[in-house]
């Protein structure tokens, strides 16, 4: 290795190292915000359930990091902003989108203050299997797909290619299909059946997403008619 390819490959490392820094600070910031939706709503800053759901984010937020940072550690540059680019339809779908994953919260915590919902544990239980796989199957697809940006478009100026490995080779968008687990998961956890509501909107909202995302790979990106050709449904296994 020559000098120069030295230098270059040692001025490398700590942009990496720093974006993974940037991204514990990203991730503290994230579970200060979601503490405040959670609890200032439900003004009982000791609800002890509230408190669990927080903990078990955070250990997945830790666990996902650490294996990305190995696994992909491209992903937290492509995820940290909406990238320039971003269809402008898009744009409004995210603002949709992100609306209505963190009403989920506040909806919860007042569903706790005022007692709208009665839930049984084993449903429960069942919200925190589904938060934790659709948690751990997303971390899946961000070490898979490098292209995985938080906004919608065709990649150029990083030779953006058609990904049909992993949970591609099952449907061609899985990191919705996953979001939705995550979205049920959470309102069940926080035992609010008010909170399926934002859920429910923002699942559909994925649908939306999902039909206009795939449109536009058929027209624009190599190889993606060939591939939902082989891989037949966008979101759901065996049905669409």
């Amino acid at each position: 290795m020559s000098s120069i390819d030295s230098k270059s490959e040692n001025a490398e490392r700590p942009s990496a190292t720093g974006n993974f820094l940037r991204t514990f600070r990203s991730l503290a910031f994230s579970i200060l915000t979601i503490a405040v939706l959670l609890f200032l709503p439900a003004g009982d800053i000791w609800w002890w359930q509230g408190w669990v759901f927080v903990f078990v984010l955070l250990a997945l937020l830790i666990v996902s990091s650490v294996y990305l940072r190995f696994r992909n550690p491209e992903i937290f540059i492509a995820r940290s902003r909406i990238q320039a680019g971003t269809r402008t339809w898009d744009k409004a779908i995210l603002v949709l989108l992100f609306g209505s994953l963190l009403a989920i919260l506040p909806v919860a915590g007042f569903d706790h203050r005022y007692q709208w919902s009665l839930i049984p544990c084993w449903l429960v239980v069942v919200g925190y299997a589904l938060f934790t796989l659709g948690y751990l199957m997303s971390t899946w697809v961000y070490g898979v797909n490098k292209f995985a940006e938080p906004g919608v478009r065709i990649q150029t100026e990083r030779e953006h290619k058609v990904i049909d490995t992993g949970p591609y080779a099952i449907v061609r968008h899985p990191l919705y299909l996953f979001s939705i687990f995550l979205f049920v998961g959470i309102s069940l956890a926080l035992e609010s059946l008010w909170a399926l509501v934002p859920t429910a909107i923002g699942t559909i909202v994925l649908f939306v997403r999902t039909a206009l995302e795939d449109r536009m790979l058929h027209d624009e990106l190599d190889g993606y008619e060939e591939y939902a050709t082989r891989v037949r449904h966008r979101l759901i296994p065996g049905v669409w």
